[in-house]
């Protein structure tokens, strides 16, 4: 509690403040007044004639819910074919409209044989057309694969197929070895150093003011599709921040610089004409039962898959077995452990708390989730439960 001088309500209004309730300033009169910056709310009391005593309340108005989206990898599972992994993919996505999912994100990948993401602009158009409303995009494309001509080709054709329904995420890892990305790129290297450069290349593509240059992306420009910057580290979010676009961190696995590339992205934002102030989206994993032992449990199959990326060993996700003294002593090692820092496992209300006090560090704006699990069924329940979560949560 704290006093000020009473003085007219423009002096306020300068400072962000706008009177909701105002009385003669008369001693023991209360009047209210909520500070737009902040959007919190005061109850005030007139000490005397000079001084109003302010008490912060709860917020007067409501922060906007925080949004729940889906990253997938389209998980090629043990004796499952191609066609069922992307038949499971756009079923994931038709119930995640359901659940009210914000967004269904595709991640490029290749050379690996439990990721079927590959050829993500054409698997991001496949669940588009079997969706409504849902928004459908990359996390990410990783743009030193690509030439950024053809990147805004393909999403500006997108676009104009599923209008305000695509999204564009952007990244600069190869999301594969580096034999693969030799092979996608002859010069991925170069690109990526360059990336800052490609990012502004896909952003001319897209402009409606592009219509006079010579090499043109004819079937982007004046196409409305979000970009997003991706990243895993800190190099992106002076990026993100620079250029005034939404920032997603790759928390679910690369989880050491989360809150000090948060803090940058924050620190440096400049508002842009898309954006006026920073959006952060933080990635989880995310395995939710109907019981703690059921999810650790189906976690088995993440366990192996990360076994997998550590010796260079990688399957088709496997399918799950108990929770052995050999499972726990992996979770148990160092790297294993970090990298799945940001990992909620369990009934839904151990992850609801997880989740809950995740959100407070972060302060994200919107989570994306990620789940590793072998059965379809068992995924879509999962992600139901997450939906679940995140509405009681607000």
């Amino acid at each position: 509690m704290r006093c000020i001088p009473i003085k007219n309500k423009t002096n306020y209004s300068k400072k962000g403040i706008v009177f909701l309730k105002i009385s003669t300033p008369k001693e023991g009169v209360k009047c209210m007044f909520l500070n737009k910056n902040t959007t919190t709310a005061y109850y005030c009391t007139i000490y005397s004639k000079s001084f109003l005593i302010l008490q912060r309340i709860q917020p007067f108005m409501k922060t906007p819910p925080i949004k729940y989206s889906i990253l997938d990898l389209a998980l090629v599972s043990k004796d499952h074919t191609l066609q069922q992994t992307f038949a499971n993919a756009l079923t994931l996505a038709q119930h995640a409209e359901t659940f009210g999912y914000t967004r269904y994100w595709l991640a490029e990948h290749h050379n690996a044989t439990n990721i079927g993401s590959s050829a993500t602009a054409i698997l991001i158009g496949y669940v588009a057309a079997g969706t409504k409303t849902l928004r459908i995009g990359s996390g990410g494309i990783m743009l030193p694969n690509h030439s950024p001509l053809i990147v805004a080709e393909q999403f500006g054709t997108l676009a104009s197929l599923y209008p305000n329904r695509i999204d564009l995420g952007l990244g600069r890892a190869p999301g594969t070895d580096r034999e693969t990305a030799q092979a996608i790129r002859a010069d991925f290297m170069q690109a990526a150093q360059s990336f800052p450069t490609e990012l502004d290349k896909i952003q001319q593509y897209f402009s409606a003011n592009n219509a006079s240059a010579r090499v043109r992306a004819t079937v982007a420009e004046g196409v409305e599709v979000p970009i997003y910057l991706l990243g895993s580290s800190t190099d992106s979010a002076h990026l993100a921040a620079k250029k005034g676009i939404p920032y997603a961190f790759a928390s679910h696995f690369a989880t050491t610089h989360l809150f000090e590339a948060l803090k940058i992205y924050r620190k440096e934002f400049q508002p842009s004409n898309d954006l006026e102030k920073p959006y952060v989206m933080a990635g989880v994993n995310i395995i939710v039962a109907d019981t703690d032992e059921e999810a650790q449990r189906l976690s088995t199959s993440l366990i192996r898959m990360i076994v997998g990326i550590f010796t260079g060993k990688r399957d088709s996700v496997q399918p799950p077995t108990a929770m052995t003294t050999e499972f726990k002593e992996i979770l148990q090692n160092p790297q294993v452990h970090q990298m799945l820092k940001f990992s909620f496992i369990g009934s839904k209300a151990t992850v609801k708390q997880q989740v809950k006090e995740f959100i407070a560090q972060t302060n994200a704006d919107e989570l994306i989730a990620v789940t590793n699990i072998y059965d379809g069924k068992d995924r879509i329940r999962s992600f139901e439960l997450f939906a679940e979560i995140m509405k009681e949560l607000h």
